[in-house]
């Protein structure tokens, strides 16, 4: 075989190891779409771990709900954005994409949330949520924790910890390959908060340049039964 020959046949493998490989790719981005599918599908992924019903801790005796965006009273609804506005405003404004409310409320509203509803069983009355997602990141089928907001009195009495712990455990039950969030750099409690919750730097964050910074970071948790499955192309 003189060199044309062989550069040639060598042309002929990478393209079928190329080929394979897409095939390969192809077919894991639509498995895990079909596990997004699904997860999107259930009436309410809180449903069979009754257990997590409830927090009774540290002076707090609340129930949790989840539920679809659609299925949230409007009354809950704009109490949620109202507390999102209180709590992260001023995150927003020291940021780079600044606060534009309308933008925050379409975000929240859109079809593809969930939430998760910390109610206090004397009062009845909301005192935490989170708005989350089963989506695909990255080519990843993933739990994307939007917001984790709790009413100031609420805080530091573990229900955070707790509701996180929640849409773990909804996520690694269905499968997602890891749960996601952002967290502003210059939001040291909640960066703090998610790190003792054992979340790490994410492979997506995207990291500070010469030419360009970013004021946030992207942090993750694994789910340790489920190794990632990237083909390299």
């Amino acid at each position: 075989m003189n060199e044309r020959q062989l550069k040639k046949a060598k042309s002929k493998i990478k393209g079928k190891e190329r080929r394979a490989a897409l095939k390969a790719e192809r077919a894991r981005l639509s498995a895990a779409q079909l596990l997004v599918n699904q997860a999107n599908s259930l009436p309410d992924p809180l449903s069979k771990f009754p257990s997590f019903h409830k927090y009774e801790r540290n002076g707090l005796s609340c129930q949790l709900i989840c539920k679809r965006v659609k299925e949230v009273e409007p009354v809950m609804m704009q109490w949620a954005i109202d507390l999102c506005k209180r709590n992260m405003r001023g995150m927003y404004v020291k940021s780079s994409q600044g606060w534009h409310e309308d933008e925050k409320r379409e975000e929240m509203t859109e079809d593809a949330a969930w939430y998760l509803f910390a109610i206090d069983t004397l009062s009845e009355k909301p005192i935490a949520f989170s708005h989350f997602r089963f989506d695909i990141d990255y080519g990843d089928e993933v739990l994307y924790c939007y917001e984790l907001q709790l009413e100031m009195d609420c805080r530091n009495k573990g229900l955070g910890k707790f509701m996180m712990q929640v849409l773990e455990l909804m996520a690694f039950s269905n499968q997602m390959q890891k749960v996601v969030l952002t967290v502003f750099k210059h939001n040291p409690d909640g960066m703090a908060f998610f790190r003792k919750c054992r979340y790490e730097t994410d492979e997506t964050s995207p990291e500070d340049t010469f030419e360009e910074s970013f004021d946030y970071s992207i942090l993750s948790k694994s789910n340790k039964m489920k190794p990632t499955q990237k083909t390299s192309l």
